[in-house]
């Protein structure tokens, strides 16, 4: 049922499992993204390895503090002063750092500045530290030309589906924005294994997410966060990274493709997972291959401190 844990003046919905005397695994969600988006079977095959799993709401977020962003302002240096402060509040020296999109950055922000809390480091569907992937999704939407050098811009398939969704009336009633997420979470899972795609499960996740929602407008505090200070992550950073780090990029990545490549070129030593038909979210069939690479990689950074063996380099 997980419970809730002061970091600072607000409050983190937090779920644990497995042994706390076991080695820690935090798991960071993405931008307005619930701690329960980690599905259980993931978490399940982690601490069923001997690992003590965390996860948890982001504030403004599912059960976490909501609040008015004009009286509470902050920025998404204060989202990863969340993470640490709730490892420092569940008394967790250091913990494997595993980061979903924007969580991803997090973590890899993390690792840049608290090495000694981050035994290792993973990042799934995620871009660079520093590179403000937001602003290239921006051009995309507004079919502004990418400077030479951007990231990688989104798929057609979600440019398309947020240019529509501009010019279309917001949900103003829970049925109608449980609809919007089902047809968003069926982009994010991309083009490559559209039958895989379960509707009737995804509806029951979203009517769950939706309903555990202290306020469900704050969840777009987090772009008003991003939008605050979009200098604040470090620019260039990423090698000083010393975890022994795996990145990991579905091969119908829709929101991010390409940015895994680029992570895992830039940090010395870091392994690179292509996971055949994943799109951006941890769907059904993605979750015990990655689960088993992630188990892997938190063993071989423990006993070696390198990346797991049998992922392919960022160079391959």
């Amino acid at each position: 049922m997980g419970r809730m844990v002061t970091v600072g003046d607000i409050e983190l919905w937090t779920e644990e499992f497995g042994d706390p005397s076991h080695p820690a695994v935090l798991l960071i969600a993405g931008s307005m993204s619930q701690g329960l988006l980690w599905p259980d079977e993931f978490i399940g095959r982690l601490a069923a390895a001997g690992y003590h799993v965390v996860r948890y709401d982001h504030r403004d977020v599912g059960r976490s503090t909501a609040r008015d962003f004009a009286e509470h302002p902050y920025t998404w240096a204060d989202l990863k002063a969340d993470a640490v402060g709730l490892m420092d509040a569940l008394e967790i020296g250091s913990a494997h750092l595993v980061g979903h999109s924007a969580g991803g950055l997090l973590a890899q922000w993390i690792a840049v500045e608290n090495p000694d809390r981050v035994d290792s480091l993973t990042v799934i569907g995620s871009s660079p530290l520093g590179e403000h992937e937001g602003q290239v999704i921006v051009r995309a939407l507004t079919g502004e030309t990418q400077p030479e050098g951007s990231l990688p811009e989104p798929a057609p398939e979600f440019t398309a589906f947020f240019r529509q969704a501009a010019v279309s009336p917001p949900p103003t009633t829970r049925a109608e924005a449980i609809d919007f997420q089902i047809e968003l979470a069926r982009i994010l899972h991309g083009t490559e294994r559209p039958s895989e795609f379960d509707e009737d499960a995804q509806r029951r996740l979203e009517e769950k997410l939706h309903d555990r929602m202290r306020d469900p407008r704050t969840a777009a505090n987090h772009r008003l966060a991003g939008m605050t200070d979009l200098a604040c992550e470090p620019v260039g950073a990423l090698p000083r990274v010393t975890a022994p780090t795996l990145v990991i990029e579905g091969t119908a990545e829709p929101v991010k493709p390409g940015h895994g490549r680029l992570i895992a070129q830039a940090i010395a030593g870091a392994h690179l997972m292509m996971v055949p038909g994943m799109g951006h979210m941890l769907t059904t069939g993605a979750v015990g291959p990655v689960a088993d690479a992630l188990v892997a990689h938190l063993e071989s950074a423990a006993t070696t401190g390198t990346a797991r063996p049998g992922a392919r380099p960022a160079d391959a």
